[in-house]
């Protein structure tokens, strides 16, 4: 329902009245003023992993693919018959389970009908239905919790005619996925396409909130494409905050997500599509996991040099990219070996300053922080919220306050003072001298922050 200003200005009475109530001794008027800032104060740090899929190499089976569309094109020429067929179970339990004990959360890729071997919710052939159910379920219960789960179109490589199932006939950029659509076509047909790969993913039991574009997909309708991935998610899959990977931010330009594709926002439930971008190059292994790995680019071993040095010091978002074929090289696994380094020397150096995040939590903390509506008066913040989130982070400038509450409708939370701003968990506050960060899970609607002391 649209807000109604005059309910939330009498909210807002009522909350300072019970502020009062609650706080017997206030001290003199003060100005107050409330900004959000990152989540438990801390810069979010992903790893986006493209071209993943259940035990396909898709290093392997695309090449000669895009080798018959693009028979000019050198790298497409490498020798992609004494490659594996297959990355291994074994190594997405190994990747996963290290990634879990060292909290290193992320998207990853589930390609539905990868270059074309075989449907995941039907059959691979080369693998047994056996080796197929225990692969996807592996990723159900090792990967889900802590990666979002995205397809990268259908095949990532040969464009599907919807109406029969099957690849167009002809290898032409025109119908490869990486450079599709050639033409302008409607939003209803790129939902229908980004929808289609979505149902195999559900029928696989697995949930997905986004989708990651292989290539150039839909390079030519980038206006039309945020509202696709909107329609698309939401009418597989009902999330109410659907998301994409396309983009890597570089140099300057800054890694927030944008919010794009928006409707209805001055009601209750905006219709947004969050666009969360990637903040480094692929620099482990390549998209084929032919080349050589190079994670001094992301960071050096004592984590004082690197792009995501760079972005984490600039406190922005700090999103690492890679292809999956690049953390298995063909067996050598050396693009894995380096991530593992990265990953230790911002552990060791960052590890107090940073938080392993999903894609999609990334996308809710920017949205909610855009779109949040925020009221501050003498001993209380009222906040208006289109979708809840978990650690939203304010920092409330004035003098230190020693007790705060959150009232949610009826309900009354008490949150509790921490020593350090590092130590800032949900449902904590850590005051300094002229600010104070709050850290709560902001509730969906109308909720109000109550401030102040102990005497």
């Amino acid at each position: 329902m649209p807000h109604d200003r005059r309910s939330f200005l009498a909210a807002s009475t009522l909350a300072t009245l019970g502020s009062r109530e609650i706080f017997a001794q206030e001290k003199p008027k003060q100005t107050r003023t409330a900004s959000v800032d990152l989540p438990r104060g801390r810069v979010p740090l992903s790893f986006i992993i493209d071209d993943s899929t259940c035990l396909v190499n898709m290093g392997k089976f695309c090449m000669p693919q895009f080798a018959a569309t693009y028979p000019s094109r050198q790298d497409y020429q490498r020798p992609w018959q004494d490659w594996p067929d297959e990355i291994p179970d074994q190594f997405v339990s190994e990747f996963g389970s290290w990634c879990a004990e060292h909290g290193v959360k992320g998207k990853y890729s589930i390609v539905p009908y990868p270059a074309c071997v075989g449907w995941l919710d039907r059959a691979l052939p080369g693998w047994s239905q056996n080796q197929l159910n225990a692969s996807l379920k592996l990723v159900r219960e090792l990967m889900v919790p802590n990666w979002d789960i995205h397809p990268e179109m259908i095949t990532h490589t040969r464009v599907i005619d919807l109406k029969t199932g099957r690849p167009f006939a002809d290898y032409s950029p025109a119908n490869m996925e990486n450079s599709f659509p050639q033409t302008d076509v409607s939003v209803d047909y790129l939902a229908s396409y980004l929808a289609y790969a979505l149902q195999i993913l559900k029928n696989c039991d697995l949930p997905c909130e986004g989708i990651t574009t292989p290539g150039g997909f839909g390079n030519k309708v980038k206006e039309k494409l945020p509202l696709a991935v909107f329609e698309a998610v939401r009418d597989v899959y009902g999330s109410e905050l659907p998301h994409y990977f396309k983009y890597v931010s570089s140099g300057e330009e800054s890694t927030a997500p944008r919010l794009e594709a928006m409707r209805d926002t001055e009601t209750a439930q905006p219709r947004v599509t969050v666009n969360v971008p990637a903040g480094t190059g692929d620099w482990f292994g390549g998209w084929d996991g032919a080349n050589r790995s190079e994670g001094d680019k992301y960071a050096n071993a004592d984590g004082s040099a690197g792009r995501m040095v760079e972005l984490i010091e600039s406190r922005q978002p700090a999103v690492m990219l890679c292809h999956w074929a690049g953390m298995y090289c063909n067996g050598n696994r050396s693009g894995y070996h380096d991530f593992q380094k990265v990953v230790l020397a911002l552990e060791h150096r960052y590890k107090d300053q940073t938080l392993w995040m999903k894609v999609s939590e990334i996308g809710r903390y920017w949205t909610a922080k855009e779109l949040t509506k925020i009221e501050t008066a003498e001993n209380t913040i009222q906040f208006n919220a289109p979708f809840a989130c978990p650690n939203f982070t304010v920092r409330v400038s004035g003098q230190p306050f020693s007790k705060t509450l959150l009232k949610n409708g009826d309900k009354l939370s008490s949150l509790l003072p921490v020593s350090t701003l590092a130590s800032l968990l949900s449902g904590r506050f850590y005051a300094q001298e002229d600010n104070t960060w709050i850290c709560f899970d902001l509730p969906q609607g109308n909720s109000v922050l109550l401030l102040g002391d102990n005497s």
